[in-house]
């Protein structure tokens, strides 16, 4: 009984922080923070189901894996978020201090931009 609960908390656990990753990733506005919002999360939620398989299967060789699956996680995600920093940083990708999120009243113009800064302010 209190092992099963265990099992579905740990999958209930995961399943949010995956959940808030993949809406970071599709609402968050430039490769910075989306990259924040894919590497912590996400980590954490995979992590948590990995631990609900280690307890559910105990520690044989499919525990075993479910531990290796997390170390896996661990060792990799920093590295490949760092590698995505660095290659947005190099190709000139701006880190912008403050973000103004876009007005969800505003009627996008044809031909505009989705961020809307390739064009010039009007002298209305």
């Amino acid at each position: 009984m209190i092992h099963t609960a265990i099992v579905i908390a740990l999958v209930v656990v995961g399943a949010f922080f995956l959940t808030v990753g993949t809406i970071g990733l599709l609402r968050l506005p430039n490769v910075y923070n989306r990259m924040h919002a894919t590497s912590k999360p996400t980590t954490l939620g995979a992590a948590a189901i990995f631990l609900a398989g280690f307890v559910e299967f105990g520690p044989g060789s499919e525990g075993l894996t479910a531990l290796i699956g997390i170390a896996f996680l661990f060792l990799t995600v920093p590295t490949g978020s760092h590698m995505i920093a660095r290659a947005a940083e190099r190709i000139g990708v701006p880190f912008l201090g403050s973000v103004t999120w876009p007005d969800p009243n505003a009627v996008e113009r044809p031909g505009s931009t989705e961020r809307g800064d390739d064009t010039e302010p009007s002298d209305d």
